[in-house]
């Protein structure tokens, strides 16, 4: 075990340090430059980062229904929350006190997984097999992955089967050819089954925390450099950054990959700023990928399958393209997956649903009803001044480069802006962070 931990540990601080690498070689920033920049960074301390817009971290016990988890970030109109472990509420210890950050996203994808698991069953004619075992909940779904037959119902769980009976679909009304309909079914009152009834209701955050697109708890103190925090937030694939003051028990602000690019917004006007976001993005080697690394999706394929390509990519969107020139015409985040829960009648219909049919309903949707939302994209020529402008007013988390036939030839995230301003000095964590990348990787 030990030795697998180490490993894991291993590799995935390598694969961090090559994409770190990549990126500070395809960088075109004079050297002096990103050394100045960095230094600058290493002595702005953490607490100078304003706070969270309504003054107080939101979180979520690990004991918390999965439903009230669902309606807590809703209500908060946030995407994540730190998990904190009732059972731990007395220390101060922080590592004791919180078990992880839950991203909406995992729970959509866990309920996703669940009425799959379901579906699965009753088409099959035999809901009460998946009973059969203890299948780990951990992928898309079983047809999302291409299994079927004996492999998919003895890897089906009882939860899944579960959900059938408390949709009022009988193990019997799921043979033969009432089959698919009864699979389909399922999602017609959702909430009831999913969220409503057992053994989802029973259902904690503390058992799907690890699944999906969980990250571990790993603070910085007020003191903190703010270099730490983009560091985490580039190199170290975080998505957000929670601050404490040791020795207190509650969280004091919570930095995401969002709110740091918002906050380069506001240094419009400074030279250093200036210097480097005047520059065409090209001029700057964004986006750092290759066009052969861009991970696209086809109109005509499965919703799932898109979904299932974030998943295995562990990417946060994919470019919608068409034809073989692959020429952009729409935009899938793993956030839009919310939809699947919001509207009963894309959840109903989920496991048949296109890309295209998928982005038209959302389209129906929205305050232009009706019309489907164009991709934000640049050309290879735009600012990097434009771009941030982009990513931060209108709140999203990629833009993709385009050609002059609007063939995608790169993506810019939000990962890749900070990532532009920073590099790593030698052995920065282990003189003033030594144990937070190794721990994280270690969770």
């Amino acid at each position: 075990m030990a030795q697998a931990q180490e490993f894991r540990t291993t590799t995935t601080l390598s694969k961090c340090d090559t994409y770190f690498e990549t990126i500070q070689s395809r960088k075109k920033l004079p050297l002096t430059l990103q050394e100045t920049l960095t230094d600058a960074f290493a002595k702005i301390p953490v607490s100078s980062f304003p706070a969270v817009p309504s003054g107080k971290v939101i979180e979520i016990l690990a004991d918390t229904p999965i439903g009230e988890a669902v309606k807590i970030l809703s209500e908060s109109n946030i995407l994540a929350a730190p998990v904190k472990d009732p059972d731990a509420a007395t220390t101060l210890n922080w590592r004791d006190r919180y078990l992880g950050v839950i991203d909406y996203s995992a729970i959509v994808l866990w309920v996703l997984e669940g009425a799959e698991l379901a579906a699965v069953a009753l088409s099959a004619g035999t809901a009460t097999a998946a009973g059969v075992g203890a299948g780990a909940i951990g992928a898309l779904g079983a047809l999302a992955l291409g299994v079927t037959g004996p492999a998919a119902i003895a890897g089906l769980t009882a939860a899944a089967a579960g959900a059938a009976v408390a949709g009022g679909i009988a193990a019997e009304k799921g043979m033969g050819k009432d089959a698919p309909q009864a699979a389909d079914n399922l999602g017609e009152d959702f909430y009831k089954v999913i969220l409503q009834e057992e053994p989802f209701k029973s259902t904690t955050v503390r058992s799907i925390l690890k699944s999906y697109r969980w990250a571990p708890f790993v603070p910085v103190a007020r003191n903190s450099a703010m270099l730490t925090v983009l560091l985490l937030l580039s190199k170290y694939r975080l998505r957000n950054v929670p601050v404490i003051e040791p020795g207190k028990p509650d969280i004091i602000n919570f930095i995401t990959q969002s709110a740091v690019v918002q906050g380069l917004e506001g240094c419009k006007g400074r030279d250093w700023f200036d210097s480097i976001a005047g520059k065409p993005i090209d001029a700057l080697g964004l986006p750092f990928m290759s066009t052969d690394e861009v991970i696209s999706i086809q109109t005509n394929e499965l919703i799932l399958e898109a979904f299932k390509q974030m998943k295995d990519n562990q990417i946060g969107g994919l470019p919608v393209v068409e034809g073989p020139t692959k020429r952009i015409v729409g935009n899938l985040s793993i956030r839009d997956i919310r939809y699947l829960l919001l509207r009963q009648e894309l959840f109903t219909n989920f496991r048949k649903l296109t890309v295209m049919d998928f982005i038209n309903q959302i389209a129906s949707i929205s305050p232009q009803t009706g019309k489907v939302t164009r991709p934000i994209t640049c050309k290879p020529d735009s600012t990097l001044q434009s771009v941030i402008h982009t990513l931060a007013s209108q709140s999203i988390h990629r833009i993709y480069v385009v050609d002059e036939q609007d063939e995608v030839v790169g993506v810019i995230t939000l990962r890749d802006v900070i990532s532009c301003f920073v590099t790593e000095p030698p052995y920065h964590f282990d003189d003033y962070y030594g144990f937070a990348v190794k721990e994280m990787l270690n969770q």
